[in-house]
């Protein structure tokens, strides 16, 4: 069996150090745990440079996509990791899928607006990375057999050499604003009380998109708006136009390893406090509220009817319910889904199975995304996609790309949404989508 080289670099804990030295190559891309020592913050992953990237075609079938995805890793080919070593990536994909690649697997309307022109996926073929363990204290080139000795060869001299300049600066030209007045969003609103009155869906992800003019270096940008909200699934992608995406995710879309499935949807939030008091009844409060625990439940069912497509009959639970994590913004209620992928299934029939992830579009969830088209103006782009690696061995981890932005054509965009059931209030709701990316804006104007 083909067996990887790794060659060790010294440790580094933020993973700007090696990957400021690389951002600016073609197929730059970052996916970066921000949280070291945390549960779900172990590995940063970098590389630049694919054997090619996969980019999916005007009027291209998802699954035919997905596909040529698969045809992609067999080209590469299989390998493993040296014995006894234990790192997420052997080689493989690397990259983003839009949250409107799900146009592509399922029959939907297309009446909003497509005004930023993101491909629904874009992912690039990688025969090498750095991938630095958190756990351990490693940083390591991991070369697939793939890659030229002299590739290799040229990678440790980047890696050895000086420290690449500082950033460029970033600023906002004029303050973020919201494309939906309040009176819109709760048009909107009312609009989904109707739909689940009449027996349409039971709970709708209602989104709002924020805006404002830009100018400068987002690899900046992503610098402080990580270390104001530093998430286990943040991530940073170099585009070939000049456009990046910047991520900020807690949210664990599905993972696989040695077969075992995963996804972990949040639904359920409350409002960090600067007041400690204050802060851990904002928790208690959303610990034990009947409206989030039931609005996480339904979602739940959902991903477990999502995830047993793909898995092993019998095998799907749900090891964790309702349970808190906390972000320098919000709490978030988290439950777990886990089962065994059926011997004829890989990772990539589980995304053609599972995408979107339904905490980021109700339920049910083909109907939940027709009407999120109807009342929502643009197409979410990367929001509520993922960021994603898949490797040569079958493993694969994955983000809902929530608390995300992309900066292109002289514009930065994030988006902030809610679940609305029968008894949310709009006004709550509106506040809610606002919460939750108060912190990237407010990072961003003080640039």
């Amino acid at each position: 069996m083909p067996t990887c080289t790794l060659y060790p670099l010294p440790y580094q804990p933020d993973p700007a150090a090696y990957f400021a030295r690389l951002r600016q190559a073609p197929g730059a891309i970052l996916l970066d745990s921000a949280r070291p020592g945390a549960k779900r913050g172990r590995y940063d992953l970098l590389s630049a440079w694919p054997v090619h990237y996969l980019q999916a075609q005007a009027d291209e079938d998802g699954r035919a996509f997905l596909q040529r995805l698969r045809a992609g890793l067999a080209q590469l080919g299989h390998a493993e990791l040296p014995n006894g070593v234990q790192l997420p990536f052997a080689g493989g994909l690397i990259g983003y899928l839009s949250y409107d690649f799900g146009r592509r697997l399922e029959q939907l309307p297309s009446l909003a607006a497509d005004d930023l022109n993101l491909p629904d996926a874009q992912l690039g073929l990688y025969d090498w990375a750095l991938v630095t363990d958190h756990q351990l204290g490693t940083s390591q080139l991991v070369f697939h057999p793939h890659l030229a000795a002299d590739e290799r060869e040229r990678l440790i001299t980047l890696f050895h050499a000086a420290d690449a300049p500082a950033a460029g600066e970033f600023h906002l030209l004029a303050a973020m604003k919201g494309d939906l007045q309040p009176a819109q969003y709760e048009a909107a609103f009312n609009q989904v009380q109707r739909y689940i009155q009449a027996g349409d869906c039971y709970q709708i992800n209602l989104t709002q998109r924020f805006r404002a003019p830009c100018e400068g270096d987002p690899w900046h940008a992503y610098q402080a708006l990580r270390k104001a909200c530093p998430t286990p699934f943040s991530g940073y992608q170099q585009l070939a136009d000049g456009s990046a995406l910047l991520s900020f995710s807690p949210e664990r879309f599905i993972r696989v390893s040695q077969g075992l499935v995963e996804t972990r949807p949040i639904k359920g939030t409350r409002p960090r406090a600067s007041d400690p008091d204050e802060d851990a009844r904002n928790a208690e409060e959303l610990l034990h509220s009947p409206k989030d625990r039931s609005e996480n439940l339904m979602i739940v069912d959902l991903l477990r009817n999502d995830l047993g497509r793909t898995c092993q009959i019998g095998s799907v639970k749900v090891p964790e319910l309702f349970s808190l994590e906390s972000y320098p913004n919000v709490h978030h209620l988290v439950s777990s889904i886990t089962g065994q992928l059926a011997s004829n299934k890989d990772a990539l029939d589980l995304i053609g199975d599972s995408f979107p992830g339904g905490s980021i579009t109700g339920a049910p969830k083909i109907r939940a995304m027709q009407i999120i088209d109807e009342l929502e103006p643009t197409r979410r782009a990367l929001y509520c996609g993922s960021l994603l690696y898949i490797d040569v061995r079958g493993e694969m981890d994955s983000s809902i790309a929530i608390r995300s932005l992309l900066v292109k054509d002289g514009h930065v965009s994030c988006w902030g949404g809610g679940a609305v059931v029968a008894d949310s209030n709009w006004e709550a709701e509106y506040e809610e989508s606002i919460a939750k990316v108060r912190v990237l804006m407010q990072t961003l104007q003080q640039l």
